[in-house]
């Protein structure tokens, strides 16, 4: 439209300046002759009007070879779009409509290859956890099968011998149980599992919880220690689940925290959060583990077998529960200390 504008307005602006000139040669010019002859017997006005036309053609031609020249730029970045080199920016060099439609197929084309890499990401997400899942059903079932296959071929030397086989069977099944129990909460969650929502006081609860570890803490000759600066602290969760959550953590802590003695759960309220945090004091978590711990069949200890850690979902699980609630989980580890942290949102009550 601007090129058209622009060609018109220069048009008629030619178009006056020739006729003015054509009057001044007729009244002092030796060339009156001809162009009296040309108003006589073609007319003024055709004339005009064609050589109006041409320059037109002209003049829209000039002014918008800088846009045909944009055009061809726009359709070649599409072409390599196309191809697919998802990463072209096609360049801008224009305000005006072109620009724009260039500026729509660069979002467009960064929107698209966004997507891809997260659909690239979640096949290879799909893909680990086949192979992970694989892996750690396949450890415990193959210790089920080669004891059974020792029970059905008579196998032992006696009774105790065969009691001895149906107890790790039993055990490796229980494990075997506890994966699939894991996994299949894991799916849920990261499904979008419905939350049922209510008010939660996160001292009560964890005071509750606490106690209830107190057994296995006297197994192993360990305290747990509940510090808490407020008597209540209010937030929004799924109750069920926030004490799934705690309860992988506070038996984490356990696990691998037994050197220490003692377990110190910290409830603090800080601005407009409740901010939980759960110490050891065991052995510290290596600082290349720390950015994997919430990984999904991520065992700290390599060396271990998947016979004396955990599921490798515990975290994972966690992670998400807490995530999945508006609450954010974080792990920091040094030499004298371990800590999961956890921030919620403070319910605002009105006055």
């Amino acid at each position: 439209m601007a090129a058209f504008l622009k060609s018109l307005i220069l048009m008629i602006a030619l178009v006056i300046a020739v006729h003015l000139l054509a009057y001044y040669l007729i009244q002092h010019s030796v060339l009156d002759r001809p162009l009296i002859w040309v108003v006589n017997h073609i007319g003024s006005t055709p004339v005009l009007a064609v050589f109006g036309c041409v320059l037109f053609l002209a003049l829209f031609f000039w002014t918008s070879k800088n846009m045909i020249s944009y055009l061809k730029e726009i359709r070649s970045g599409l072409q390599q779009l196309a191809s697919g080199k998802l990463d072209y920016v096609i360049p801008l060099r224009s305000a005006d409509e072109l620009g724009d439609i260039a500026l729509s197929i660069n979002v467009l084309s960064k929107q698209f290859n966004e997507l891809l890499e997260e659909e690239r990401n979640a096949e290879k997400t799909k893909n680990d956890l086949i192979t992970g899942v694989s892996h750690d059903l396949r450890t415990p079932l193959t210790s089920i099968l080669g004891f059974l296959e020792l029970i059905e071929k008579d196998r032992y030397q006696d009774e105790v011998e065969l009691r001895y086989f149906v107890s790790i069977a039993y055990e490796k099944s229980l494990r075997l149980k506890r994966l699939i129990d894991d996994l299949f909460e894991y799916t849920k969650l990261n499904n979008g599992m419905p939350l049922v929502l209510a008010e939660i006081d996160v001292v009560d609860l964890l005071g509750q919880l606490a106690e209830e570890f107190v057994p296995s803490l006297e197994k192993v000759d360990m305290l747990c220690q509940i510090h808490s600066t407020e008597s209540t602290l209010m937030i929004m969760a799924d109750g069920d689940l926030l004490v799934r959550a705690y309860d992988n953590l506070i038996s984490n802590a356990l696990q691998y925290g037994q050197a220490g003695k003692l377990v110190d759960i910290h409830i603090e309220k800080i601005k407009t959060e409740a901010v939980i945090r759960i110490v050891n004091y065991g052995e510290p978590i290596p600082a290349q583990d720390v950015p994997y711990i919430f990984d999904r069949f991520y065992r700290v200890d390599r060396a271990r077998t998947a016979d004396f850690g955990g599921t490798g979902l515990g975290l994972a699980i966690t992670k998400s529960i807490i995530e999945a609630q508006g609450g954010r989980i974080s792990v920091s580890s040094t030499a004298k200390e371990t800590i999961f942290e956890t921030r919620y949102s403070l319910l605002q009550h009105k006055a």
